[in-house]
């Protein structure tokens, strides 16, 4: 009975493993768009803050 449960817990951890890894998979391509929206908004927000810094320096005479 020992080594029956010892085999059940090997076969169940590699199962597990197994889904999870397809649910991770799953998980993070659904959050790929979304991602990918929130980066070029930082970028966007970083570009139009720096240009804004730049132009503001060149009216003040730096």
């Amino acid at each position: 009975m020992h080594r029956v449960m010892q085999r059940v817990d090997v076969v169940l951890d590699q199962r597990l493993r197994e889904a999870i890894a397809v649910v991770v998979q799953e998980q993070t391509r659904s959050m790929v768009p979304r991602l990918r929206e929130e980066v070029e908004s930082v970028v966007r927000q970083a570009v139009y803050e720096a240009v804004a810094e730049e132009l503001a320096g060149e009216r003040s005479g730096h």
